[in-house]
């Protein structure tokens, strides 16, 4: 069966890689916006939906599966759960943005939340969304080193403006979860999710 990955970030691809199956790519045109008192699980899990659909409707030769993701960083005041509201940090519109994301990180805990989607195109048709939480603490890094990594252009394509495998900014002091999901695409799920839709077929023991 023919595997499409529904993104166009480089992270994805090469995690995807790692699992050692063959996929094409094609990004999805979607309206990203959030809906009014759209709650932060709410909102990337009907992102990564939104996706899937988008490409499945450029495709006409099932049957295939397409596997789409989408990520987002909240930040909270307390120890509130990843599905009530919080400062949702998407990526960064400007410098000045970016600055201010990195500034409102700093030493302190978020979550990262990614959604993934796998969608069959029959027969049968299945879809499944699952979804990984991380929590992320980040290391006290100083303005300086904020303003470099800002000029090394890395933080504008991501969600809450960095990269943990950015090893020069390196802005991760630990992490709870999922290494993968905190890069884009949580592994684990996306092996659970193949297994259950019949991509693969379920390993011996």
């Amino acid at each position: 069966m023919r595997l499409i990955l529904a993104s166009s970030s480089p992270r994805r691809r090469q995690l995807l890689s790692q699992m050692d199956i063959d996929f094409d790519i094609i990004e999805p045109a979607i309206d990203e916006s959030r809906h009014e008192d759209e709650a932060p699980l709410e909102y990337v899990r009907r992102l990564s939906r939104e996706k899937a659909e988008a490409v499945a409707a450029t495709l006409n030769a099932p049957p295939m599966l397409i596997l789409s993701a989408d990520t987002i960083v909240v930040l909270f005041a307390n120890k509130a759960g990843a599905d009530q509201d919080g400062e949702l940090l998407e990526k960064p519109r400007d410098a000045a943005d970016a600055r201010r994301m990195l500034r409102a990180l700093r030493a302190r805990a978020h979550y990262v939340i990614t959604a993934i989607t796998l969608k069959r195109i029959g027969p049968p048709e299945q879809v499944i969304t699952r979804h990984a939480c991380t929590t992320v603490t980040m290391r006290d890094y100083s303005d300086a080193e904020i303003a470099a990594y800002i000029d090394s252009g890395d933080p504008f394509d991501k969600a809450g403006a960095y990269a943990i495998q950015n090893e020069a900014f390196h802005p991760v002091a630990r992490i709870d979860g999922s290494y993968s999901n905190v890069v884009g695409l949580p592994l684990e799920e996306v092996k659970a999710a193949l297994y259950e839709i019949g991509f693969w077929s379920m390993p011996c023991n």
